[in-house]
C-alpha cells in the first residue's frame, strides 16, 4: 500500500469527530490490551501512545465491520481479512455505543450514500436538482446552515487529497 506519510500525519492533527483513551488490542496472537489515545478523523481511526504526539498507526474505516464484543467493548475487522481484528475496551456501555455509531458512519461509502439520499430528498421536496451554493451555506426555512455543495466530493471539505485516499489491504499495524 502506498500513502503520503506527511499528509497522513497532518490529518491526524486535525480536530477529531471523537477521541478518547481506550484499551486497545491488536490483531496479533498473544497481543495484550494497551491504553491508547484513539482519535476518529473523517474515515481514519488514529491511535497514539498516551504520551506521544505522533500516531502509532491508523485504520482506514472502509470495507470494515464494527461489532460489539461485550457490553463495553467492540471490535473492528475488515472484509478482505476478517481474521485481522482490532479490539477496543471503553469505560462504559454508553461510550461503546457512541464509538460504534461514529465508526459505522465514518466511511466514505456511508458519506456518499448519505449525500445521495439527502440530494434525492431535497429534489423530492423542491422538484429541483441541488447544486449547492458557492458560499458553502444553504438556506432552508430562512436558516443559514453549513452544507456540502452537491457537486463537491465530500472528503474535499476536509482537505483530503487524492493521494491520501487509499485502501487498507496492505497495512500491517
Amino acid at each position: 500500500m502506498r500513502y503520503n506519510e506527511k499528509e497522513l500525519q497532518a490529518l491526524s492533527r486535525q480536530p477529531a469527530e471523537l477521541a478518547a483513551e481506550l484499551g486497545m488490542r491488536g490483531p496479533k496472537k498473544g497481543s495484550v490490551v494497551k491504553r491508547r489515545l484513539v482519535k476518529l478523523v473523517v474515515n481514519f481511526l488514529f491511535y497514539f501512545r498516551t504520551d506521544e504526539a505522533e500516531p502509532v498507526g491508523a485504520l482506514l474505516l472502509e470495507h470494515c465491520r464494527v461489532t460489539q464484543e461485550e457490553p463495553s467493548g467492540f471490535s473492528i475487522s475488515f472484509v478482505e481479512d476478517p481474521e485481522r481484528k482490532y479490539h477496543f475496551e471503553c469505560c462504559s456501555e454508553e461510550q461503546c455505543q457512541e464509538w460504534m455509531v461514529a465508526l459505522r458512519q465514518a466511511s466514505y461509502e456511508f458519506m456518499r450514500r448519505s449525500l445521495i439520499f439527502y440530494r434525492n430528498e431535497i429534489q423530492k421536496m423542491t422538484g429541483k436538482v441541488g447544486t449547492g451554493h458557492g458560499s458553502g451555506h444553504c438556506s432552508w426555512a430562512g436558516l443559514m446552515s453549513p452544507c456540502l455543495s452537491f457537486t463537491q466530493d465530500p472528503l474535499e471539505q476536509f482537505g483530503i487529497s487524492e493521494e491520501a485516499r487509499f485502501q487498507l489491504s496492505g497495512l500491517k499495524a
